[in-house]
């Protein structure tokens, strides 16, 4: 088989609704496909007022507004009569579903009833996200649900090595290939820095910039972020905090670091620019499997503290590229930064070796991998 040859009915839980890492690593792959003359087919929530216009053909499926204050977001509860009659004109002959909901469990069975290949992909460590709704003690189901989820696909794609090894450590036992996340350098490098849009926002050019990049939303470690931010002014450590990004918890996150610069959403090269001039980048958070603001900081030039969860192992260089810290340990933490901010030289030097670490992730080679893995799977099933 071809690469024309296949017809891939992606799910996505939040295709382009409401802009995040993984729909945009979703997008990009698609637009890979489909350059390949690869027929595709997404099927995802919808609403009126898209974050960004969907690469390729988008079917809306039914779905709620996700409930405890987080209605951006909808869950898709059912495949419904009109989904599945377009799937079944579509006729694909492979499935790939990129989360472990409802719509994900009702496409592999629909794959698996119709002797056609699936593949499922992280992109998410949903099982953190219910120790900040106060529901933690769900989180041995949720896993149980997703191993047997995983174990009913052809193949599981994580974003690398740390998750291969959490999905593993979960009893998956599918076969499992790294897909992982690239960056575009062109768009992120440190030729992008600005002090003068630095100025515009009050910070001063010898001011050490930390800075939060993402949605404001509490399971990024918004928390945590704060209560180091306090511990670097108990210290007198000189620095400033920037802000890069919206979401609910904003005026959360404001009242906790009110001396905090906001510079709101930014996209394109506002984004590019804005990351570039970060001076520090600090990601506290443990729900991502890769973390592409990572990624993205890195190839700017940025050093990075994050927490040593399995995002950040085998993309942040210890002591090279930036600190991986215990998640949740405060001090930690502000001692990574304060030595940041101290020390020049250091700062420069990492930020320097993050760049050079970036160049080897590229999105072409990257998604290339994913359609190398359709095929496999497709002639697998096949020859079985």
């Amino acid at each position: 088989m071809e690469a024309k040859d296949l017809r891939v009915a992606l799910f996505s839980g939040n295709y382009n609704y409401v802009r995040d890492g993984a729909n945009q690593a979703l997008n990009l792959l698609v637009q890979h496909l489909l350059d390949r003359d690869v027929r595709v087919r997404v099927y995802s929530p919808t609403t009126d007022t898209p974050a960004f216009p969907p690469v390729g053909d988008l079917v809306s499926v039914p779905a709620l507004p996700v409930p405890a204050g987080r209605d951006e977001y909808k869950f898709p509860w059912r495949m419904g009569r009109a989904v599945r009659a377009d799937l079944e004109a579509f006729a694909p002959n492979m499935v790939h579903i990129s989360a472990p909901e409802v719509l994900g469990h009702r496409a592999v069975t629909w794959a698996r009833r119709k002797g056609i290949a699936s593949v499922a992909s992280v992109h998410t460590r949903f099982e953190t996200y219910l120790q900040y709704y106060h529901v933690d003690f769900l989180v041995p189901l949720l896993i149980a649900i997703m191993r047997r989820l995983y174990n009913r696909v052809d193949a599981v794609m994580p974003p690398g090595q740390g998750m291969v090894e959490l999905v593993r450590s979960w009893g998956v036992t599918t076969p499992v290939r790294v897909w992982s996340r690239g960056v575009y350098h062109d768009q992120f490098n440190p030729g992008r820095r600005s002090l003068e849009w630095r100025r515009s926002l009050g910070i001063g050019d010898d001011e050490v910039a930390v800075a939060f990049l993402g949605r404001l939303v509490l399971e990024k470690g918004l928390d945590v972020f704060a209560d180091v931010v306090r511990t670097l002014k108990e210290r007198g450590v000189r620095h400033r905090v920037l802000v890069i990004g919206e979401g609910p918890a904003r005026q959360w996150f404001a009242d906790r670091v009110p001396e905090a610069v906001f510079s709101g959403f930014q996209f394109g090269e506002d984004l590019w620019r804005a990351v570039a001039s970060m001076d520090v980048f600090f990601n506290p958070s443990i729900t991502e499997s890769f973390g592409n603001v990572t990624l993205e900081a890195m190839a700017s030039g940025v050093p990075v503290v994050a927490a040593r969860s399995v995002g950040p192992i085998g993309l942040v260089e210890e002591n090279v590229s930036g600190v991986l810290v215990e998640p949740g340990s405060i001090v930690g933490y502000a001692d990574a930064i304060q030595r940041l901010c101290e020390d020049d030289s250091w700062r420069l030097s990492a930020g320097a070796a993050g760049h050079a670490l970036a160049q080897d992730y590229e999105w072409g080679r990257i998604n290339q991998a994913v359609l190398d893995c359709y095929l496999e799977v497709v002639a697998r099933r096949a020859a079985a």
